[in-house]
């Protein structure tokens, strides 16, 4: 069993930024607010998220471990969404030890969702299923291995550095006109255009969805995942009317979101079952049906079109 979490966790509450500990304001955003200071604000909620819920996926909490994916894509997405103000010579470093920690937690995450189909397939007594003892036993080997992650130096490390990267990186200070005026830009504006043309490069891909395969389904589903968490990250603005349009859009992207995912599910939970049996192990589930892949995608599609309606 790896070491306690608990010193792990008080490094990474020292680490985290205060504007995310529960008993402080959390700042909210306006649409005169500049580029830097939304970033920031964004990217300090993701990173309290991540760290809140550090210690509940160490001791194998499902939930938390998928608040913590969630948090953690988050906060990939928005230096991906600032990235023209943003970039800077600590950002390849950061953008890989924050890939490295959603390897692990992905791995995870794919076996909870195998092993809840596989307590689907027999509500009453799951553990009768064959392979169950199987799962279970994956899932114990990949949870030792994520819960070594997460009281890693490498994990107090990452979250102290992207702290403190999100707070002083050389992004925030490099000189020259152009880069004052993306940091001092208003975020309103800003992300009404980003926004814009992720919309347009999503709608694009999404033409030919009923005849790909499930490797571009997937990245479909990243592009997808990427807007619509942009969008929940600047809901402190939807009063705004200019921002009255992604609401809407959220509800539809959400949509697509749910069923992109599910095939996603099915596709990994197929690849885990094949593993199992080139092991020995039959799995006696059916991931791939293709008459719910069909289904699916009609209504990723169907979400697809009110969107393209909403332009």
């Amino acid at each position: 069993m790896p070491p306690s979490p608990k010193s792990g966790s008080r490094a990474a509450s020292r680490a985290a930024p205060k504007q995310g500990r529960r008993h402080d304001p959390v700042p909210r955003l306006n649409a005169a607010m500049a580029c830097d200071t939304a970033f920031r604000i964004i990217a300090r909620r993701s990173l309290a998220a991540l760290t809140e819920n550090r210690e509940a996926t160490y001791n194998g909490d499902p939930t938390a471990l998928h608040q913590m994916r969630i948090a953690l894509t988050h906060l990939r997405t928005a230096i991906l969404f600032f990235s023209p103000m943003v970039s800077d010579s600590r950002r390849t470093r950061i953008r890989a030890d924050l890939k490295w920690l959603n390897a692990h937690l992905g791995v995870m995450r794919d076996i909870d969702v195998a092993i809840e189909r596989l307590k689907t397939a027999n509500r009453r007594r799951p553990q009768a299923i064959p392979s169950h003892q199987a799962w279970t036993a994956k899932r114990a080997a990949t949870h030792r291995l994520l819960a070594r992650a997460l009281v890693s130096a490498r994990y107090r490390r990452l979250v102290k550095n992207t702290s403190d990267w999100i707070e002083h990186g050389p992004w925030s200070i490099r000189k020259g006109k152009e880069a004052a005026r993306k940091r001092a830009s208003p975020v309103a504006a800003y992300s009404l255009r980003k926004l814009a043309q992720w919309q347009r490069k999503l709608l694009k891909k999404s033409h030919r969805l009923a005849k790909m395969e499930a490797e571009k389904r997937h990245r479909l589903r990243l592009l997808n995942k990427k807007l619509a968490y942009s969008i929940e990250s600047f809901e402190d603005l939807f009063p705004d009317r200019k921002f009255s349009s992604q609401r809407t859009a959220l509800k539809h992207l959400r949509k697509a979101q749910r069923a992109l995912g599910q095939l996603n599910d099915d596709a990994r939970g197929h690849s885990l079952a094949v593993d199992l049996e080139k092991a020995g192990v039959r799995a006696p589930l059916q991931f791939l049906s293709p008459k719910r892949e069909k289904r699916l995608i009609r209504t990723a599609a169907a979400a697809y079109r009110k969107l393209a309606a909403l332009e």
